[in-house]
């Protein structure tokens, strides 16, 4: 357990790339410690690419799941994610004390136009997997147009899985065919239980001492119950949820907390830890990174013995896809928001463009933010 735990705390510190780091989760897993064959692994990845959640996260409990059961899950989720946190906490509390000064205003004003090239860059991604028919394009349309008129991304959401299933054909999936069976023995009933149990118990605290925390605990979790396709699907949801609903921030501060979760590693979702620190410090910090994080790990450890079952149903391909599909729709929107609050110049144009060329032909994301906040520094001292 301890050496599990060790192993994916080290990763979790150089986990730059989000569902790029599925790889080097296989690496550390299959090839140098065997503690899965490449058989099982590959199923695990299918599972935590079809469930809601950050994908990185989920396959790090997944690999603890199949080594020491519902234990050895907790110990490489938590392992992997921890770094993550604690770098975004350290973030946070540098950016509500330092955002005043004129270099961080600067880079941050260069990061702003990076960070819409960022999610250009996701909604492109996404399309490239999720677009394959008139009927997806219809769907993303419809579902940016709605997102752009203030409709709550969880109920295009919805909306789209409905769609899906009057547009859509016979959707079976092909790889389920060929693909090994999960035959992983379920999580003790009992083990579930306690950490719903725990969960409801922390839910009925913060409603008792702390009804802000409360709200924000609640929002968290019902983000990553409807992040389909990874973390970047969190951001529509996040954004609509924190900047229009409650307003407790503006589209710019948003902007930086997911400019600052690219520098940290871990997946984007990390932004909670932003969100609540900037809400009410180091609690809330920590009340939003549980929450927007618990939904995952339940998941995979739920799931795991039905996998099969739920892959061979018409119903569920049918309606995933047309989720999927509704994400590239909700993206555009969002980066079409995010560019709204961009004061653009000539510089921030060149920055942003750089930034898309540059992501679209495989650079590392954490490189091209770094080089954006270098320039933009450069660029405010030249001009001063």
């Amino acid at each position: 357990m301890l050496r599990l735990f060790a192993a994916f705390l080290k990763l979790g510190t150089t986990a730059f790339g989000g569902p790029a780091m599925v790889a080097y989760i296989r690496k550390l897993a299959v090839e140098r410690n065997r503690w899965l064959d490449e058989a099982t692994f590959q199923d695990g990845v299918a599972l935590c690419q079809t469930i809601p959640g950050a994908t990185a996260m989920q396959t790090a409990a997944y690999v603890g799941l199949r080594s020491r059961g519902l234990p050895g899950a907790a110990a490489t989720f938590v392992g992997f994610g921890l770094p993550a946190f604690a770098f975004m906490v350290i973030l946070s509390a540098l950016y509500e004390r330092a955002y005043e000064l004129p270099v961080v205003l600067a880079a941050f004003q260069g990061l702003r136009a990076i960070t819409v090239a960022l999610v250009a860059n996701a909604a492109v991604s996404f399309g490239k997997r999720s677009l394959r028919r008139p009927a997806d394009v219809l769907i993303a349309g419809l579902a940016a147009v709605l997102f752009a008129l203030k409709v709550s991304p969880i109920l295009v959401i919805l909306l789209a899985a409905l769609w899906s299933l009057l547009l859509y054909g016979k959707q079976t999936n092909p790889a389920s065919a060929a693909a090994p069976t999960l035959t992983a023995r379920p999580p003790s009933r009992r083990g579930l239980t306690m950490i719903l149990l725990i969960a409801a118990a922390g839910f009925a605290l913060l409603f008792l001492v702390n009804r802000k925390l409360f709200d924000l605990s609640g929002l968290m979790v019902k983000i990553d119950l409807f992040a389909f396709g990874g973390g970047f699907a969190s951001v529509p949801l996040m954004y609509h949820e924190v900047v229009d609903v409650r307003r407790w921030m503006d589209g710019r501060t948003f902007m930086n907390g997911i400019a600052l979760g690219q520098v940290t590693p871990g997946p984007i979702v990390i932004t909670a830890t932003f969100v609540g620190y900037l809400l009410q410090g180091l609690a809330a910090a920590l009340v939003a990174t549980v929450s927007v994080f618990t939904p995952s790990f339940l998941m995979v450890v739920a799931v795991v013995p039905y996998f099969d079952r739920l892959r061979a149903s018409d119903h569920f391909n049918r309606c995933l896809a047309g989720i999927l599909a509704s994400f590239v729709g909700l993206l555009v929107a969002v980066a079409i928001q995010f560019g709204l609050d961009v004061r653009w110049d000539i510089f921030r144009s060149l920055l942003a463009g750089g930034a898309f060329a540059a992501l679209l032909f495989g650079s590392d994301v954490l490189w091209v933010v770094l080089a954006g906040i270098v320039i933009s520094v450069a660029i405010s001292v030249v001009l001063s």
